[in-house]
């Protein structure tokens, strides 16, 4: 029987982002999870009806920790101008960057899902809900651009984030800085005068 002490529940999901951040969606088993969460073996288990379905819901915690309601409203205060567009990007970058394990953890989910089908659908439909969900807020948000634009920052910011958690030697922190604001720059100077929306729920 599956047991349902959410408190429980969400130590046992951030144990396992822990573990694939670390070890790979390989190393990710009940017991390293036990383990990592410091709970009785067979913990675990008793949470999840199967592997597949812890890695699904690892994968839904890390996007449950990402979302801050707070900077979600804030984002719809202030100015609607391309420097406050720039300035939530930053913002954006530095909030995912400073969550490492949980952005590791979805590129192990990523590599995992290329092997196994059902995995890659589960992802692909919370990933594209994701995507939308970005796309609908900035169109509330009366910010300057549209949705293909969104689409086009979370594409290359995703790229940005992973090469500074795992080359960090790469790029130094002003580079980084001073792409993201080019970034925004070049494609508000592209937009096109009739806006695509390339993510859509009916597809």
């Amino acid at each position: 029987m599956v047991r349902r002490n959410p408190e429980r529940r969400a130590a046992l999901l951030d144990a396992s982002i822990d573990v694939l951040a670390r070890e790979g969606a390989r190393g990710l088993t009940f017991r390293a999870v036990d383990q990592q969460a410091g709970v009785p073996a067979g913990t675990a288990s008793n949470y999840f009806a199967s592997r597949d379905d812890l890695l699904r819901q690892a994968g839904e915690r890390v996007y449950e920790r990402l979302t801050d309601e707070a900077v979600l409203a804030d984002g719809l205060a202030g100015p609607r101008d391309r420097a406050r567009l720039t300035e939530l990007m930053h913002g954006l970058v530095d909030r995912v960057a400073a969550f490492p394990t949980g952005f590791l953890a979805l590129l192990e989910l990523r590599l995992e899902a290329a092997r196994r089908p059902e995995l890659r659908e589960v992802l692909t439909a919370r990933i594209r809900a994701d995507v939308e969900l970005n796309v609908a807020y900035h169109e509330k948000s009366g910010l300057p651009g549209d949705g293909t634009m969104v689409v086009l920052l979370w594409l290359a910011l995703n790229w940005l984030i992973m090469e500074r958690l795992t080359l960090p030697g790469l790029l130094t922190d002003q580079q980084r800085r001073e792409l993201v604001t080019a970034l925004v720059d070049r494609l508000l100077a592209g937009q096109p005068e009739a806006p695509v929306t390339p993510f859509r729920a009916d597809r």
